[in-house]
């Protein structure tokens, strides 16, 4: 039997949603932009679910750019926006030093095409602070990029004083909200963005399919271009079926939220303080302010994230360390790093998510599965001898 504790990383598709997406695959199978019945079947079930995830965030039907994912969208805010109202190069570009790559990497390569980019530095209680991102501020400042929820760490930014910031100072905001819908409101007119990035697997519904919201009047060079489709923001036959799925999942998820976030922060609470309890030189990543009610991320001293992830899935529980996207690789977590916490800890990383489908019984079980395995690991561990266990002669 397998415990999942990685619905950060990804969702299982609810059965729900399947049901809703299948006759879309089936019998609806038109291309939403041909003018035949079949066609415009799939059309009319496009547009039903562009209205249904707007509504969900407080936004236009006509603000909604449906793409393959939280990347693509990612991407399309920072190109797309800059190719548009900076082509010659010389914007200046603030982000933080923990988003996630689509972020990150986008902001690096701007700055080898003519750009300069800021990456502010989160505190070490995790959280961006608009009065730091204030101090970053330049009157050649055209775009603001910050993470909503860190999707390692769970903590929770303050986007609409941000964003206030932003437009204050002339210029556009972005937010990547993958990681928080769902788990806390996600309304675009209280966050006050002008572009704010989605995407369905994360919230029980498909992969492959996204969505960026695009403030009605912001300039706009489409990332990806051809047959004009998304009212020419984003061309290629949309895909209908992912875009139903999508709308099923959040309207499920919106219901859901006032009993399920409660419910997933207790139970998240429940395993950062049996962990710390039981296991000495061990401590939640962050435990103040505004978190997401579904990740405790872990530090556990002495030991490799890579070393308890394998032994914890071969006794049949799924967790990731540091970051699901970059979990090929063997260095430590930007984030962690971004937050102060020095390398040779950040690499005993643990980022336990939960989810739908998540109980008392699987939290238990997996604190029953862990303790055991960093004993072990650190009866082995040199790292942990010198650290905690050296004595004088």
């Amino acid at each position: 039997m397998t415990h999942y504790f990685d619905y950060a990383a990804t969702t299982p598709l609810d059965p729900r949603v399947f049901e809703a997406m299948t006759p879309y695959m089936t019998e609806h199978f038109g291309n939403p932009n041909s003018l035949h019945a079949i066609g415009r079947d799939a059309f009319r079930a496009l547009e039903t679910a562009r209205e249904s995830i707007a509504a969900a965030i407080g936004a236009q039907p006509e603000e909604i750019v449906f793409t393959s994912g939280g990347t693509e969208a990612d991407n399309a805010a920072l190109l797309s926006t800059l190719w548009r109202i900076a082509p010659e190069g010389g914007a200046h570009i603030i982000t933080s030093a923990y988003e996630h790559p689509a972020v990150l990497e986008v902001v690096e390569w701007l700055g080898k095409q003519g750009h300069e980019g800021t990456f502010v530095a989160p505190c070490k209680d995790g959280f961006v602070h608009a009065e730091d991102v204030a101090a970053a501020m330049r009157p050649d400042t055209r775009l603001v990029s910050i993470i909503m929820a860190n999707n390692e760490i769970g903590t929770v930014n303050d986007i609409a004083a941000i964003a206030a910031l932003a437009r204050e100072g002339g210029a556009l905001m972005h937010t990547d909200a993958v990681q928080a819908l769902g788990k806390i409101a996600v309304n675009v007119d209280e966050l006050g963005v002008d572009m704010l990035s989605l995407s369905a697997h994360k919230i029980y519904g498909p992969r492959g399919i996204g969505a960026l919201y695009l403030r009605r009047g912001t300039r706009f060079d489409p990332l990806i271009k051809g047959g004009g489709q998304e009212s020419r923001k984003r061309s290629g036959t949309q895909n209908v079926a992912g875009a139903v799925g999508f709308a099923q999942a959040l309207e499920l998820v919106e219901a859901e939220r006032s009993k399920e976030s409660p419910r997933l922060a207790a139970l998240r609470d429940r395993i950062v303080e049996q962990v710390t309890t039981r296991l000495e030189n061990t401590r939640a990543t962050v435990c103040e302010g505004v978190r997401l009610p579904n990740i405790a991320p872990l530090l556990i001293y002495g030991v490799e994230g890579e070393a308890m992830l394998l032994q914890l899935d071969n006794a049949g529980f799924s967790v990731s360390t540091g970051s699901a996207c970059s979990s090929g690789s063997l260095a430590a977590s930007h984030v962690l790093l971004a937050i102060g916490v020095p390398q040779e800890i950040a690499h005993g990383s643990l980022r336990i998510s939960l989810g739908r489908w998540t109980t008392e019984k699987d939290c238990d079980a997996l604190v029953d599965a862990l303790v055991p395995v960093v004993e072990r690991l650190r009866a082995m561990s040199p790292v942990y001898e010198k650290m905690f266990c050296a004595t004088d002669e």
